[in-house]
């Protein structure tokens, strides 16, 4: 499971299903993963985020290094988008992933470039 700003702003809501695929993974032996660029779109801080902090702390999160970097603009290249977060979530995903995203159209089309099938699932 790759998890998009959708699924950590619904565990930081308190989104019971969000919460319960997260156990899942857990459970599973299949912590969920996401990368560093993600974490920065939904994370302010504070005690008010403490809900996203536990959750972040079951998450395997990724470097978006050199060489996520470099496939991510290939990636925005081949398909002429420039969302650099979700184009580095779906390069996380391996065949048969869910990605767990509010984004959907932008998933789909990016899943295709890279010629991998993931499933796409709402938070």
């Amino acid at each position: 499971m790759v998890l998009a700003a959708g699924a950590l702003i619904a565990l930081d809501r308190n989104d019971r299903a969000m919460w319960i695929r997260l156990k899942t993974a857990h459970v599973m032996g299949e912590p969920p993963v996401t990368h560093g660029g993600v974490v920065g779109q939904v994370w302010r801080g504070g005690p008010r985020q403490a809900r996203l902090a536990t959750a972040l702390s079951g998450i395997e999160i990724k470097p978006l290094d050199t060489q996520l970097g470099r496939a991510v603009g290939q990636l925005l290249g081949a398909t002429r988008t420039s969302d650099v977060v979700n184009a580095g979530v779906a390069l996380l995903a391996v065949e048969g992933d869910e990605i767990i995203t509010a984004d959907l159209d932008d998933f789909e089309l990016l899943a295709a470039a890279i010629g991998r099938h993931v499933e796409l699932v709402r938070p």
